[in-house]
C-alpha cells in the first residue's frame, strides 16, 4: 500500500541538477475509475511533463508540479498516445504554459477534439522516434513502442536517470488498497497486468521487438502510466514475461 507521506509524489532520482519525479496519486482509490500516474523530469530548472492526464486531474497534477518547480519553467509535454486518459486536459496546460507538445503524428488531426484552437506548439513524433531536447543538454529518446496499445504509441528513455516511460506498458490494475509504488514481487504482480496486456497489445511480434529495444537501453526502472515501477529484478522479469506474451491477435480466436 502507498504510504501516506508517498500520496504527493516521490522522486525517483536526482543527481543535483537532475530529477525524475513520480508526481503521486489522487490519494482516494475510486471503483471503476483509471488510477493514472504523472511524471515530471526536471534538467538543469527546466521541467517536461509526461502524460499530464485527463481535464478532472488538472488542478490536482499542476498543484503536484508546484511542490517542484513552476509552472512557467514547464518547456514540454510528452503525450505517449492519444487516450483522453493521457492527453484530454491539453487545451488547460497549453494555457498555463508555454510549453511545446510533442506526440505521434498520427494524432495531430485528433487534438483539436480536446478543445485546441492554436495548435502550432503541437509537434509530431515520426514513427521511427526521434530525439527530444529539452534546455540547454538534456537529449530524451522517443522510442517506438506502436500497437501497445495504439498504433501511434512512444515510450520515453532519460538516460541521465536511466528511467523509461513506458506509457500503457506495463500497466497494472490494481484492486483497493493493493496499490504500491514499486513492483516488489513480479510473480504476484502478474495477476493485475495479465489481463490488460493479453487484450490491449497488438500481438507478441511487436510486444516482443519493443522488449529487445528497452533491453538494448538498459533501463534502471521502467515507469508505465498506471501501476507501479519496475527495478531490480521485477524489471528483468517483466520483460522476459512480455517478451513471451501471447496477445491481441494471438488470442483473436477467443473474441470472435
Amino acid at each position: 500500500m502507498i504510504r501516506e507521506e508517498e500520496v504527493n509524489g516521490r522522486v525517483l532520482y536526482e543527481n543535483g541538477t537532475h530529477s525524475f519525479i513520480w508526481l503521486g496519486t489522487e490519494g482516494k482509490y475510486r471503483k471503476g475509475v483509471i488510477q493514472t500516474m504523472q511524471y515530471l523530469i526536471i534538467d538543469n530548472g527546466r521541467g517536461i511533463l509526461l502524460d499530464p492526464g485527463g481535464v478532472h486531474l488538472f488542478s490536482r497534477v499542476v498543484a503536484s508540479v508546484s511542490r517542484y518547480i513552476s509552472i512557467d519553467k514547464i518547456d514540454a509535454i510528452f503525450f505517449s498516445h492519444q487516450d483522453p486518459d493521457v492527453s484530454s486536459g491539453i487545451a488547460l496546460w497549453l494555457g498555463i504554459t508555454q510549453a511545446k507538445v510533442y506526440i505521434s503524428e498520427l494524432w495531430l488531426r485528433f487534438l483539436p477534439h480536446f478543445g485546441i484552437v492554436d495548435s502550432t506548439r503541437v509537434l509530431p513524433i515520426p514513427d521511427r522516434g526521434s530525439k527530444l531536447k529539452v534546455g540547454p543538454s538534456l537529449e530524451l529518446t522517443c522510442v517506438p513502442a506502436h500497437f501497445m496499445h495504439s498504433p501511434g504509441q512512444f515510450s520515453l528513455y532519460d538516460p541521465v536517470s536511466r528511467i523509461l516511460f513506458s506509457g500503457d506498458i506495463g500497466a497494472a490494475v490494481f484492486e483497493e488498497g493493493e496499490e504500491t509504488v514499486f513492483v516488489e514481487d513480479f510473480a504476484r504482480h502478474k495477476a493485475s497486468i495479465s489481463g490488460f496486456h493479453e487484450r490491449y497489445m497488438a500481438s507478441n511480434a511487436v510486444t516482443r521487438r519493443w522488449c529487445d529495444a528497452v533491453r538494448r537501453l538498459k533501463p534502471d526502472m521502467i515507469a508505465p502510466q498506471h501501476g507501479a515501477v519496475y527495478r531490480g529484478q521485477a524489471l528483468a522479469d517483466f520483460l522476459d514475461w512480455l517478451s513471451a506474451l501471447r496477445c491481441g491477435v494471438d488470442l483473436a480466436d477467443q473474441y470472435f
